[in-house]
């Protein structure tokens, strides 16, 4: 590779001679594809799942927005951004981060910007999550705000530094896979003069 390469990941499709559904969940479902590769047949068991988005909301301080959030798979309390899944038919990518930034953490952004993009574990899993950073950050109407359950019922949230967020990251305190990729994404970006980014607007 010359230093003029750009590396970029390439989608590219196999056959899929048989698709089996092996058990269907609440919100997403585990599934097995038999792939056609270069030297035959093989299994692949994956979750299926509907895709997610994130925000990295960034007051006038560059202090970001990070909420305290039980996940029973891993048995911790995480410090994570606002995110969800794109679980509202036909609702686009920074639509679906504005909504979730309401419901988790009660604000509006009046600006967004497109931010980072990766699979959360490809190798089990399709799930594609959409990191968004928003400002100029308003608070959602005491009437209007959403009322959350489950584990949201007990979220937490703190304004963290962006310096102190990163620190955390690379110090190994914090572990959340969007916080950790936005945080960073955020702190490069912020670095170049927030220069790169596509800027966006909710439906």
């Amino acid at each position: 590779m010359s230093g003029d390469d750009v590396l970029v990941d390439v989608p590219r499709e196999r056959d899929v001679v048989d698709h089996r559904l092996l058990h269907a969940g609440r919100v997403w479902d585990l599934v097995s594809d038999t792939v056609r590769l270069d030297d035959g047949d093989v299994v692949r068991e994956y979750v299926d799942h509907p895709g997610a988005v994130a925000v990295i909301a960034l007051d006038d301080e560059d202090r970001v927005l990070l909420l305290s959030q039980y996940r029973h798979p891993v048995r911790h309390v995480l410090w994570e951004p606002p995110a969800g899944l794109l679980d509202v038919a036909d609702e686009d990518l920074v639509t679906a981060a504005a909504r979730e930034l309401a419901e988790e953490a009660d604000l509006v952004a009046g600006r967004w910007w497109r931010l980072a993009e990766y699979f959360s574990s490809p190798g089990g899993s399709d799930e594609r999550i959409t990191v968004f950073l928003a400002r100029d950050l308003t608070p959602v109407p005491e009437a209007d705000r959403y009322v959350r359950g489950e584990e949201e019922a007990d979220i937490v949230p703190v304004w963290v530094p962006l310096d102190d967020a990163v620190e955390g990251v690379v110090a190994g305190r914090l572990h959340c896979p969007t916080t950790v990729v936005g945080v960073l994404a955020a702190a490069n970006a912020r670095l170049a003069g927030w220069s790169g980014l596509t800027e966006v607007t909710p439906a």
